[in-house]
């Protein structure tokens, strides 16, 4: 390595023709951002998104295609871009800088107000958002379209790099296939059956859209009709029953590594960065308070706007404010007290201590409102605590820093200390699921490679060295550990719930009798 240098891997001529190519499309895009006039937007449009494609996709050919099956990952740590050097901090500037103009100042992307034409960026996607809903672009189209792109550009690649494992290929077709139809198309083709619908992506289920519970939402599904009515109830039953039945079918992995967007655009673009997620035990203290913070903000906030318009029109809503908080503090009683009795023993120490403190905040909120004069709720307004989520979790942290310091921070860094969605889940996984990763120690290496590239930050290598089976609230299932493990060591695999949690079954050491425990579970 002092006489050759490390990452001394030249880009071939297919690749460097490819980057070009690229980089034409971006320099359209560029372009537009600075106002250039194009005489044809339709024609501009096509070879820039075309030009990003033909580039992206003719290099992964080239990059992958031309080398045997099997995960390399030559290099990652002496790449600039995958080790936080100058070409990742540049990235990861950039991005940072494109997210807080999309969230907070839309036109200088070229978003029009009063009526007027769009400019600039937005205006070049005119032409697709007239061609699929019959409107102008806004910042979102734009966003949505570079947004599904991405994902399924990075996703033709993520399936070329990991071709010889056929979990990999299944989930990440499935990413790109939501992404594609369920975040963006038919959004769009609701909008020209029923223009009165609000935006609706039919995988995004509360709280990543905390926003679909607000007043304005509820009296347009209810004047929509049946089918308003419809999307409504299918968001509750999103909620409290298809997310539970697939969490304990398949783990928290059915919705963050096969359905969620911003799982799949951390599992595809992203896939660079998985390496540099924190792995130090501060860290993994850190992500369980504040994911979890995150979750009881947004069940206040959530609370407090439904309490807002409730009582306004009794003909409209029947639920009383008094009735809905009381059921709201009789949900959250049921699952605490079932938790507690039926499985603190798979909750830790300070979980379970985590579970009483949360619990008892929410419910003297609930209890200081009931049995008080005030007239707000939660002590701040409705509003307020709306607002204040929206600009803090919807625009901070889940992109301005969950998308913009990938190269420095790692991919998942929104699902793993901010989701409130992936709070839920890693919940459900944690007490009820059937999901695990099951380990043979007696063929672990210490090679390191699992750990080295768990996104979620667990150390799976001391997993597998004591053959204890991996059920992490945290762990969204994306088998890379598995892919990577050059012994098969790891497996994921959905069993029966008894035995499922094994931390006093340590198969390497002299404190455990090995016959004796291989008889206890025969038996």
């Amino acid at each position: 390595m002092s006489l050759v240098k490390p990452d001394a891997h030249r880009l071939s001529t297919k690749q460097k023709i490819s980057v070009f190519i690229g980089t034409v499309g971006l320099f359209i895009l560029v372009l537009a951002l600075f106002n250039a006039n194009f005489p044809n937007k339709s024609l501009f449009l096509i070879l820039s998104m075309g030009f990003i494609a033909i580039g992206s996709i003719w290099f992964s050919n080239d990059l992958y295609l031309s080398k045997s099956k099997g995960i390399k990952n030559d290099g990652v740590w002496f790449k600039s871009i995958s080790s936080k050097g100058i070409f990742a901090w540049v990235t990861g500037i950039l991005l940072t800088c494109f997210y807080i103009v999309l969230y907070f100042f839309p036109q200088y992307l070229g978003q029009s107000s009063n009526g007027e034409p769009n400019t600039g960026l937005i205006a070049l996607f005119d032409p697709l958002s007239n061609l699929l809903s019959g409107r102008p672009a806004s910042q979102w189209f734009v966003y949505g379209t570079l947004y599904t792109v991405a994902i399924l550009i990075f996703g033709y690649k993520f399936l070329l790099k990991y071709r010889h494992n056929r979990y990999e290929q299944i989930r990440t077709i499935s990413v790109m296939f939501f992404q594609l139809s369920f975040a963006f198309l038919i959004p769009e083709f609701m909008y020209v059956m029923n223009s009165d619908l609000p935006y609706y992506d039919l995988k995004s289920i509360w709280p990543l859209n905390y926003y679909n519970f607000e007043q304005y939402r509820i009296d347009s599904f209810i004047s929509a009709g049946s089918i308003g009515l419809a999307m409504l109830i299918f968001g509750l039953l999103s909620v409290f029953v298809i997310t539970p039945i697939l969490t304990y079918k398949y783990g928290k992995r059915w919705y963050c590594s096969w359905v969620c967007g911003c799982g799949g655009l951390a599992e595809t673009a992203g896939d660079p960065f998985r390496q540099l997620s924190d792995k130090r035990l501060v860290a993994w203290n850190i992500e369980r308070w504040v994911i979890h913070s995150v979750l009881v903000f947004v069940v206040v906030m959530t609370t407090a706007v439904i309490y807002t318009y409730l009582g306004y029109d009794p003909n409209k809503y029947w639920l009383t404010r008094e009735v809905f908080l009381f059921l709201v503090l009789g949900f959250l009683t049921l699952v605490f007290v079932l938790t507690m009795i039926f499985k603190r023993n798979e909750l830790g120490k300070d979980a379970r201590y985590g579970a009483i403190g949360y619990f008892v905040v929410i419910t003297a909120l609930i209890a200081m409102h009931l049995f008080s004069s005030g007239s707000n709720l939660f002590i701040f307004q409705a509003e307020t605590l709306r607002s204040t989520y929206s600009f803090l979790i919807g625009a901070i942290f889940s992109g301005v820093i969950g998308t913009g310091f990938y190269p420095l921070l790692g991919n998942r860094v929104w699902c793993r200390f901010g989701c409130p969605m992936a709070a839920i889940l890693g919940f459900q996984q944690r007490l009820f699921s059937r999901f695990r990763i099951t380990t043979n120690g007696g063929q672990c290496i210490s090679c390191g490679n699992c750990s080295t590239y768990c996104e979620m930050g667990i150390d799976v290598r001391a997993y597998a060295q004591k053959g204890e089976n991996i059920v992490r609230s945290s762990c969204v299932g994306c088998g890379i550990c598995s892919a990577v493990c050059p012994r098969g060591v790891l497996k994921l695999e959905n069993g029966s719930l008894k035995g499922r949690i094994n931390p006093n079954d340590v198969l390497l050491g002299n404190d455990v009798n090995l016959m004796d425990l291989v008889n206890k579970k025969t038996n």
